[in-house]
């Protein structure tokens, strides 16, 4: 470090404080830093600066459920947001459902062994009802973010507005002239599910239509979408609200080898705006949820906490419209 310093002729002090993030150091001086790192090939030794600062700069992370688009997006903020800052990540998936035997004791010794790496702080995505006592005890002695969509006493939380996904995409719907809209929902034992078929339902009321019976999801994949389209009565609906767009595309295939298309039959959106939503045939109109600013914004809670040792509070990220060709007015036969 003392090396570095001479090179790019700043104290000993400034390279630490550049390395730690702590505290001011200008740009000019980053960039002579920067440079002098390079030209030396310098490492900094993480262990030592653990032991000096009794912090390891590494953040655990534990996700929960089947491997998806949502997970796999949140990654990618979290992991692009800790390159930045200089800090780890340690990631463990448990890719079971909550409900099923023995996840609970499998979460439990996944958090052991996070806090057994010293690590800094936890964030828990977990969409799950059951969850809170995953966290419970943690929080006294390390900080902890969820992803839940649930405030927690103690931990910070941040979400992404299911319930507006929900009321957005059914209000878009409605303006279109559409009356008897369908809802094929998540899984029944997340809290995205609850909250986007809450926003289905008041955009309805609020219009002064009646909600149809809801289709219940056992999964946010395709499999759940097909299993809808293959038994739903064409003729009781003239649109569609999937809960997640991989639902969306289950349900337009299993409806098409009925011989029955998207928008010219029936109308339909999905939600999270996955890549291909743009290339299916049509391309889905649907809701944008932001997993990747998800995990930006949770890394930054979590690293406020831990550095300034102050709580964070509850943060909600706003869903946004994605019109295209899946979505029209009904047929003006009403069919």
């Amino acid at each position: 470090m003392a090396d570095v310093g001479r090179l790019a002729d700043v104290s000993a002090q400034t390279v630490s404080r550049f390395f730690s993030g702590s505290g001011y150091v200008s740009a000019a001086t980053r960039e002579r830093i920067e440079a002098a790192v390079a030209e030396l090939g310098y490492r900094p030794n993480h262990v030592a600066r653990a032991f000096r600062s009794n912090r390891t700069h590494t953040i655990g992370v534990m996700t929960m459920g089947t491997m998806n688009y949502g997970v796999t997006a949140l990654y990618s903020g979290l992991t692009a947001a800790a390159r930045a800052t200089d800090y780890s990540i340690v990631i463990s998936h448990i890719d079971s459902d909550i409900d099923e035997p023995g996840a609970l004791d499998e979460a439990r010794r996944v958090l052991d062994n996070l806090q057994s790496l010293q690590v800094d702080g936890i964030i828990l995505a977990t969409q799950y009802r059951d969850a809170d006592e995953l966290f419970e005890g943690i929080s006294d002695r390390l900080p902890v973010v969820t992803l839940s969509g649930r405030p927690r006493p103690s931990a910070d939380t941040v979400a992404l507005d299911s319930y507006q996904a929900g009321l957005i995409a059914t209000r878009h719907l409605i303006e279109l002239g559409h009356e008897r809209i369908l809802h094929v929902a998540g899984p029944a034992n997340r809290n995205e599910t609850i909250e986007r078929a809450r926003g289905y339902t008041d955009a309805l009321e609020e219009a002064g239509l009646v909600p149809l019976p809801a289709i219940p999801g056992t999964s946010w994949g395709a499999e759940t979408g097909h299993r809808a389209g293959s038994h739903v009565d064409p003729t009781s609906f003239t649109a569609a609200f999937a809960a997640s767009d991989a639902i969306a595309f289950g349900f337009m295939g299993a409806m098409r080898s009925r011989g029955f298309e998207a928008p010219s039959d029936y109308s339909i959106i999905g939600v999270d705006d996955m890549p291909e939503s743009a290339y299916t045939s049509p391309p889905l109109t649907t809701m944008r949820m932001d997993f990747d600013e998800l995990g930006t914004v949770s890394f930054d809670m979590i690293r406020h906490h831990i550095e300034k040792g102050e709580r964070v509070d509850l943060r909600v990220l706003p869903s946004a419209l994605v019109e295209r060709g899946s979505t029209a007015p009904p047929r003006p036969d009403g069919a």
